[in-house]
């Protein structure tokens, strides 16, 4: 196995964030290397598809708001795990072009991300697992959910 010096951990708080956190968390210690948790905030806006889809224009959210309740969801989720000097992020986005992007910034050398693989035979991978894999110039480490 190489040698991480930081491991970016890509969290989406479901019941399965902790066995990603402490597969993540095992390979940070065994290399001393440095742990960053990033949460995205996928804003879909409703569309209305009555007769032909349209965005609907009677909705308003504050994306700032939204980011806001990210960082507190993060930080409770950070001290319920006991993490010390993890670094904690969160973006507005889709998570395969904002988790490329945090790696290319922050200069990480693996991801860390779990996969529920409930997409069928032909995708072994979730829709997001699938979707960082392609786009990463690190490691990825897709752990498996255990149900």
């Amino acid at each position: 196995m190489s040698d991480y010096s930081h491991i970016l951990i890509a969290i989406d708080f479901a019941s399965s964030a902790e066995q990603v956190l402490n597969k993540a968390r095992d390979i940070a210690d065994r290399n001393n290397a440095k742990l960053s948790l990033l949460h995205i905030v996928e804003y879909l806006p409703p569309i209305d598809s009555v007769y032909e889809p349209v965005l609907a224009n009677n909705w308003i959210v504050d994306e700032t708001e939204m980011l806001s309740q990210a960082k507190v969801s993060l930080e409770k989720f950070s001290k319920q795990q006991k993490l010390i000097n993890a670094e904690l992020h969160t973006a507005l986005g889709t998570p395969k072009y904002e988790i490329s992007q945090f790696v290319k910034d922050h200069q990480c050398d693996l991801v860390v991300i779990g996969s529920h693989g409930r997409h069928g035979i032909n995708i072994l991978l979730g829709s997001t697992a699938n979707a960082v894999l392609h786009e990463m110039p690190c490691d990825i480490l897709a752990v498996k959910i255990e149900n």
